[in-house]
């Protein structure tokens, strides 16, 4: 399924179902998902744990397969790609951001945040990766390992690389969850005002209701199904 030019959705999700396992210990975590998410909202994903936020969020980002169902992306059809073509897919046009930083501990900020412009040929990878990191307050940090740097420097510095090559989609699953309060109403007042720079669909997976209600629609999870979906406007 590919999206139409007239089309503003950036993510189409009809009937997705997500199963672990064999009959009868099957399980399922995603039960006929319909989602339609507009070109540079900001969407909520809420629901207790063991709802099915996270998977929900890697099935959308090209990350697990769908049993079932279609998802398309920026007018791609996912389920027609092969893991090599998703994998080119998702460069440039997602951009992810996790709880658990994930930087490479061998690398310094500034060669963490280059990375996917470097796999993406870019030559002027470094630069833009020295811009993005002065973006998010770290321009003094550049040289510094991910051991050497706070948890709130550490998920700035995941939030420069997700955003660095300017994607027109960002995924932040439970991004302050390693974090104290200050620093992740910090990070979290960072994507947001990164979000209203650039333009792009904020796709948060959380279980607050209070940053929640900071997006413009909030979506509820319950036992793999939407249950709710609403406007805060």
């Amino acid at each position: 399924m590919v999206s139409s030019p007239t089309d503003s959705a950036l993510i189409v999700a009809r009937n997705v179902s997500l199963s672990l396992g064999r009959a009868p210990a099957r399980v399922d975590i995603l039960r006929g998902i319909d989602l339609r998410v507009a070109s540079g909202e900001s969407v909520a994903l809420l629901g207790p744990s063991g709802s099915g936020k996270s998977s929900l969020m890697a099935v959308l980002a090209g990350l697990e397969r769908p049993s079932g169902g279609s998802i398309a992306v920026a007018g791609l059809d996912f389920g027609a790609l092969d893991e090599d073509r998703l994998a080119v897919a998702r460069r440039g046009r997602i951009g992810i951001v996790l709880q658990a930083f994930h930087l490479l501990p061998t690398m310094t900020a500034l060669e963490n945040v280059a990375v996917p412009l470097e796999l993406a040929g870019q030559s002027d990878a470094f630069a833009r990766a020295e811009a993005e990191l002065a973006t998010v307050g770290l321009g003094h940090r550049t040289r510094h390992y991910p051991a050497q740097l706070s948890g709130g420097e550490q998920q700035r510095v995941a939030i420069a690389r997700a955003l660095v090559a300017r994607p027109p989609l960002i995924f932040a699953d439970e991004p302050t969850g390693n974090l104290d309060t200050a620093t992740g109403a910090a990070i979290m007042d960072l994507l947001f005002a990164r979000h209203a720079a650039s333009g792009a669909t904020l796709f948060i997976i959380t279980h607050d209701p209070v940053l929640a209600a900071r997006c413009a629609r909030v979506i509820q999870l319950a036992d793999g199904h939407i249950v709710a979906d609403r406007s805060n406007g």
